[in-house]
């Protein structure tokens, strides 16, 4: 198949091609276009020529287009969920149901629960005299970048709310996975009108020249903390609006009289979701001390019954690393953690080099300070720290620069839920982690970024207020 980009309404070639290689193998799946700053540039000035038609259609005009989008991909869902296992290398079906097919079920739920909002004009004032209204007005061209982890869902969570409140669309996915969204904007083509969602594709350099582009009103950039802070400081030049959804240490206490046997299945799911790269996922776990063995053997309990192997094969729970560079960092945090006297429970040995395969691994014996708790290892890796103080656990948690997501795990729901008021993070849970659906905002503090995703709260970031002063006499 020949991938092509979409420009104004029309499939393009780039100015050259690059490699998307297929990380359960290492081999190369296909070359995608490599767009240039020109290409970048027209992107831009398309989007800019359809933005005043679009956004002067009614939501529900643009609601009928956007739903039609959605349909299209439903349609097409056995070729993106396949492209979407060999590109990123997610299980078609994976543990507990979390791999391709749950990101495409995922994308599907966005598009149709965003779409059901809509921003109407607010009264603030009426009298005889005067009446004072706010408006939520679209700010124009958007810049969406997207990371490798779930190419085609978070950029659904990009475009759309952009798109539903009137603005028009520039995205540019990761150069490792594009292959995934080039077939949306393929999808796109027939649906939008020409301009409305522009879909680009490089290796590299176009992610940095639409921070700098003068001609892009927002940037909604999902990634890691350096890159959102280089992002943050091009936007300046013209006073973008940002949405930085960014790194992650999420922090999971489990506390004294939590149901062991019942909560481990779900600890480990959503520490070791689309083998543990997702911003959310949990990935330090403090157990008290009380508890602390019997959970560990629950885990490696499942840990030994999973299999981590080629995402096209229907009995893998878990896929490859996406990509070298990580898979390098998640090998490196985890010599470090033996050479500081981690007590590897499971894993932490290369056994399959034929693509990019670390295993489930639980290491013990560890504690803050120790570069495998400190740093965001985004892999299938996870530490469990012993705790005795509730009080001092939670300031733990909390001395992480991340602030991201959280969680509390007990029977006692009231205890729990107070704890959960106090992590220092943008989403906490009860006795479940990660867990985000599209009527509740989601979004990080500290250096985990700023602005926040989903329902209402989420479209008011893709608007600017314009307050109209009525005087009647």
């Amino acid at each position: 198949m020949t991938y092509q980009m979409l420009i104004n309404g029309q499939l393009v070639n780039g100015v050259s091609t690059f490699e998307v290689l297929n990380p359960a193998t290492k081999s190369v799946i296909t070359a995608a276009p490599q767009a240039s700053v020109e290409q970048l540039d027209e992107a831009v000035a398309a989007a800019r020529s359809a933005f005043p038609a679009w956004s002067a259609l009614t939501y529900q005009e643009r609601r009928t287009k956007l739903l039609a989008l959605a349909d299209a991909i439903e349609a097409n869902s056995a070729d993106l969920i396949e492209t979407l296992t060999k590109e990123q290398g997610k299980p078609l079906k994976g543990f507990f149901d979390m791999g391709a097919g749950f990101e495409f079920g995922g994308t599907l739920a966005w598009i149709r629960g965003t779409v059901e909002y809509e921003l109407t004009p607010e009264v603030l004032q009426e009298d005889e005299n005067l009446r004072i209204e706010m408006h939520r007005k679209p700010l124009g061209v958007v810049g969406s970048i997207t990371p490798w982890n779930y190419p085609l869902m978070i950029s659904i969570w990009h475009i759309i709310p952009a798109l539903l409140t009137g603005n028009t669309v520039v995205l540019k996915p990761s150069g490792t996975t594009p292959l995934t969204v080039l077939k949306l904007g393929q999808l796109a083509k027939d649906i939008l009108p020409a301009g409305v969602l522009n879909v680009i594709t490089s290796a590299s350099k176009i992610s940095s020249a639409m921070s700098v582009h003068p001609d892009i009103d927002k940037i909604v950039f999902t990634g890691s903390t350096p890159t959102g802070k280089a992002v943050m400081k091009s936007a300046s030049t013209n006073l973008k609006r940002l949405t930085l959804e960014l790194g992650g240490n999420d922090a999971g206490i489990v506390l004294a009289d939590a149901n062991i046997v019942a909560m481990a299945p779900k600890i480990f799911a959503t520490a070791f979701i689309n083998n543990g790269q997702t911003c959310a996922a949990l990935k330090r776990l403090y157990v008290h001390e009380s508890i602390h063995d019997e959970l560990c053997d629950e885990l490696v309990k499942i840990a030994n019954s999973v299999k981590t192997g080629n995402g096209l094969e229907a009995d893998s729970d878990f896929g490859p690393l996406q990509n070298e560079s990580q898979f390098n960092l998640v090998k490196e945090l985890a010599d470090d953690a033996k050479v500081q006297g981690g007590n590897f429970l499971c894993g932490g040995e290369v056994i399959n080099d034929t693509g990019y395969f670390y295993p489930i691994t639980l290491v013990n014996n560890i504690s803050d300070g120790v570069r495998l708790v400190d740093e965001e290892q985004f892999g299938p890796i996870l530490p469990i720290i012993k705790f005795s103080d509730v009080e001092e656990v939670l300031a733990r948690a909390n001395s992480c620069e991340f602030g991201l997501g959280g969680s509390v795990w007990s029977t006692d729901i009231d205890k729990a839920t107070k704890l959960a008021q106090r992590l220092e993070c943008g989403s906490s849970w009860v006795n479940h982690h990660g867990a985000i659906q599209p009527n509740a905002p989601f979004g990080g503090v500290k250096q985990s970024g700023f602005g926040s995703e989903f329902g209402e709260v989420g479209l008011k970031e893709f608007t600017s207020i314009q307050t109209v002063h009525i005087h009647k006499c």
